[in-house]
Formats: structure tokens, C-alpha cells, sequence
């Protein structure tokens, strides 16, 4: 599909208003949140809220139009007929790169839907995006997460444990088993009106097929936080283990088919809910991965100018010495990281496949961010590698980019596969 490159207006606006909350609200913080781990940013939660909450609200209102509409990622413009594309992913990309440049463990915990959003995005129902998600257009802020991981089962979804058995006599699934991992578990369990998307088996004998996930609301009995997570970086968001036990999750909770045939144990067709969610989410982990890798970038293109050191643009390349060439060499991993970025969240805008390019956007801007930030600690040597300065906290900011979402083997293997038309049997 063609790309235009011109940037459209409202994304503009709101990349103007995010450079600034990041660099006098988030900045200002940084080193701070990063030092006081699990103690929550509610300077910067507050200040952010009304404009996430205005977002929440144009993502569902155009949601539930594509669903009632039957179509994916089109909108009516005016009355002339004609339709006019969605630019809400590419949006998120911008919003989330800006985001990140000021400080991506803040940005984790801006209130909003997130990865449960997009699950409930991807495979619920007109109902249930409506049921689910309008909580986050009003009042104060709210957050939501998802829950995959377990101790046994990381990239192998087929191993999930995580049991869901529908009790006949209440018509309530009752939900057993141990997530780890989760991103914004806490505040999305603690805080009012929050969701979590559990993903659990109905039969563990189907594998993948028998995969569904579970909306769990805040304050629901038998849901129990057993573990805060001390990280290497993005400390100052929210990562916990959660046990359910005995947890009774209404009938209506459930995302997708709640119907099991045998005849699809050899199927994905419950894991597909999940691939919808990850087509999604992989785009914004790679725009936050690109945020980090900026900041170090210009930072430290800046502190060696300073020096006296700089990039002549139109000099030969034989020319150069080993820092400017390095300089060079990072500056285009990142722009052509950010361009599969922007090609993967413009395809979803356009309501066409883009799993292929999710992945790749993912794994290019996994290994971007961390030779980059290695990089310019690297340069800036001890300076670099003290805590005068934010380039050491980037480096540890940067390598989750690279596990969580998919971590870059497993992104690697699917890019692989689908380029080579092979199964998950075929290429392991």
C-alpha cells in the first residue's frame, strides 16, 4: 500500500502537546520515579488523564461504528460518500514514541485501557467494547492490563495452565490458576472500575484452541497480588504476579466463542484471539522502544558537540572518523525502524493485515534500542556509565523491549515464518 508521509494535523497537535508533558512533566521525574520504584507518578497521571480519557472516548466511539458498520478501519467523511482512513494507530505511534522519549516507565503507567483495550478490541463484541471500555471516557483515571505469562509458560501459549470451568448451577466461569509479569496488574486491580484480560484454557486437551480470554473486573474476590517486581529498568511501572482462586468471573465476561468442538484440537482458533491483540500491541512496544532510543540518541549527539564533535552530512563516508560513523549507522537503525512502525500501525488503520509487519517492527525496534543506548553509553564512557547523567537508565529502560510482547527470537520465527510460507512444526 502507498504511505504518505505527511504528518495529518491532529496527530501534529497532539505530538506538540506529548514532546512538552514529556519534557517538563515526565523529564523532570525521571530520575526520581526511577530511584523509587512502585511509588506511583500521580503528578504526572493527573496532569495526562483528560487527554487520554478524550482519546479513550474517539477510539470507542469509532469502534462501535465499524462494528455496526461491518467494516474495519473506515470512517464516512462528511456526506459527500466518500471514506476517509482512520489515523488512530498511527496516532498511538506518535503518542507513545513522544511518550517514552520523556520517560517509558512513566509513560507505562498512563491510565488507559491498554493491552486489555486491545484485546477486547480485537475479539469482543459491539456489547462488549461498549460494556468494557466506556468506563475509561469518564471520571478519574482507570487502567487496564493483560494477563498471559505464567512460571511454565512464556513464549509456549499452548502450555498456559491458567483453568476457566463454567459452574452450571451460577452460570459463572470459575477461574483458577497464576499469571506473572503483568504490567499495570496492581493499579488495574486497585483502582476503581480497572479490567484485566486473563487469557486461561477451557480444556487444556485443545491447546491453543482452547485459549479464551476473561474480562476480570477490579475488586473481584479470589484475585490476589502475590509479587510487586524489583526490575532492571522501566522501574517506575507497575509489574506483579497474580493467583486466582476460586475467582467467579460472570458468563458474559468471556471474549469470543464460548463453544468447544474437539474437532478443533488441531486448530489455533482460540490462539488467533491473542495474534489479534499482539498485531496491535507490537506496534506501541516498538514505538516506545523508538522513543528511548531518540532520547538517548539526541542526547548524546548533543553532550559530544559539545565536544566538538559533529556529523558533516555531505562528507564522504571514508572520511569520517569511528564516532561519526557510528553516529550515521545509529541514526539510520532508528529511521528505518520507525518506518516499519508507522507502515504496521498504517495498515491496521487501513483495516488490512499487518501481522507480518507488527513482528517486524517489533524485532528491528527491539535490537535498535539496545545497540543504540549500549552505544552511547559507549561513547560517553564514564559520564555515560554514571548516574549523572539518564544515558545508563535508557540503556536498562531499553532491553524489555525486546522480551516483553513477544520477545525478538519468537518475533524473529514468525517474520521467518510467514515470509517462507512455513507452519510452526516446519520452523522452530
Amino acid at each position: 500500500m502507498p504511505i504518505d508521509f505527511e504528518i495529518p494535523e491532529e496527530i501534529k497537535n497532539q505530538s506538540n502537546l506529548t514532546q512538552m508533558v514529556a519534557e517538563q512533566v515526565m523529564r523532570k521525574y525521571s530520575r526520581y520515579y526511577d530511584e523509587r520504584e512502585h511509588e506511583r507518578p500521580w503528578e504526572y497521571i493527573n496532569f495526562i488523564w483528560p487527554f487520554m480519557k478524550s482519546m479513550e472516548a474517539a477510539n470507542l466511539k469509532r469502534s462501535l461504528r465499524q462494528s455496526h458498520n461491518g467494516h474495519n478501519g473506515h470512517g464516512k467523511n462528511g456526506g459527500n460518500g466518500k471514506k476517509k482512513q482512520s489515523t488512530f494507530q498511527v496516532g498511538m505511534i506518535h503518542l507513545i514514541e513522544n511518550l517514552s522519549w520523556g520517560d517509558a516507565g512513566i509513560y507505562l503507567c498512563t491510565p488507559s485501557s491498554a493491552l486489555a483495550g486491545a484485546a477486547i478490541q480485537a475479539v469482543g463484541t459491539p456489547d462488549q467494547k461498549e460494556r468494557f471500555l466506556d468506563r475509561f471516557t469518564h471520571g478519574g483515571p482507570k487502567w487496564g492490563a493483560m494477563a498471559m505469562t505464567e512460571p511454565h509458560a512464556g513464549s509456549d501459549t499452548s502450555a498456559i495452565r491458567a483453568r476457566a470451568r463454567l459452574d452450571p448451577e451460577t452460570n459463572e466461569w470459575v477461574l483458577n490458576g497464576e499469571k506473572i509479569f503483568v504490567t499495570n496488574g496492581k493499579l488495574a486491580l486497585e483502582e476503581s472500575d480497572g479490567i484485566l484480560v486473563v487469557w486461561a484454557t477451557l480444556d487444556p486437551s485443545l491447546g491453543r484452541a482452547g485459549m479464551r480470554p476473561f474480562v476480570v473486573e477490579a475488586g473481584t474476590p479470589g484475585v490476589i497480588i502475590t509479587k510487586q517486581e524489583h526490575k532492571l529498568g522501566i522501574r517506575a511501572s507497575d509489574t506483579v504476579s497474580i493467583v486466582f482462586e476460586d475467582a467467579r468471573i460472570p458468563y458474559d465476561n468471556i471474549l469470543g466463542d464460548p463453544e468447544l468442538k474437539k474437532t478443533e484440537a488441531k486448530t489455533t482458533k482460540g490462539f488467533k484471539g491473542a495474534m489479534k491483540t499482539f498485531d496491535s500491541s507490537r506496534p506501541w512496544v516498538a514505538a516506545s522502544a523508538l522513543g528511548i532510543a531518540r532520547a538517548a540518541l539526541e542526547f548524546t549527539r548533543d553532550k559530544l558537540a559539545e565536544e566538538g564533535i559533529s556529523v558533516p552530512e555531505a562528507a564522504p563516508y571514508h572520511q569520517l572518523s569511528a564516532i561519526q560513523r557510528d553516529l550515521l549507522q545509529m541514526e539510520a537503525d532508528l529511521k528505518a525502524a520507525w518506518l516499519l512502525t508507522i507502515r504496521s500501525a498504517a495498515l491496521m488503520d487501513a483495516g488490512k493485515p499487518n501481522s507480518l509487519e507488527a513482528s517486524m517492527a517489533k524485532t528491528k525496534a527491539g535490537k535498535v534500542v539496545t545497540s543504540i543506548t549500549q552505544k552511547c553509553v559507549e561513547l560517553l564512557g564514564p559520564l555515560g556509565y554514571s548516574r549523572e547523567y539518564l544515558v545508563e537508565k535508557w540503556m536498562r529502560d531499553a532491553k524489555i523491549n525486546d522480551i516483553f510482547e513477544g520477545t525478538g527470537q519468537i518475533n524473529t520465527l514468525i517474520v521467518a515464518r510467514r515470509i517462507l510460507g512455513y507452519t510452526r512444526r516446519e520452523l522452530k
